[in-house]
């Protein structure tokens, strides 16, 4: 299959995404529209390459607005702006790490404790989430 004459459908295949999720895209700006031929767009690998991307960075934890800042800085070329952005997500994602990270060991210490206790006995887990 060419990559440069593809239809939305294939183009959301090639990447792994449903049509909605492309559409949603371009409704955001992070994905252009391609013009219509004989009335249908068509999709050519540097699209492929935009969308990919996209998801790349979503997987990084980069929110769509983030990400959409960082395509416009790829066309200027702001590196330092692009670190900047990086390293605030790497912040809010080490955050958010430390609070799964807590949220897991009470949780341990609640099934713990639950395990220990005898039959007719108040459930550790259930007594903290009634709390």
């Amino acid at each position: 299959m060419q990559t440069k004459n593809l239809t939305i459908g294939q183009f959301a295949k090639a990447v792994g995404v449903g049509v909605e999720t492309v559409r949603y895209y371009q409704r955001q700006g992070l994905l252009a529209v391609p013009q219509q031929t004989q009335g249908i767009r068509r999709y050519a690998e540097p699209d492929i390459r935009q969308l990919r991307f996209i998801k790349n960075a979503q997987k990084a934890g980069f929110t769509l607005k983030e990400i959409k800042e960082l395509i416009a800085l790829d066309a200027s070329a702001d590196h330092e702006r692009a670190y900047d952005i990086a390293s605030e997500r790497l912040k809010a994602l080490d955050e958010h790490i430390a609070e799964l990270q807590e949220a897991r060991n009470q949780l341990n210490s609640l099934a713990n404790e639950c395990a220990s206790k005898r039959q007719g006995q108040c459930c550790a887990i259930l007594a903290a989430f009634e709390a």
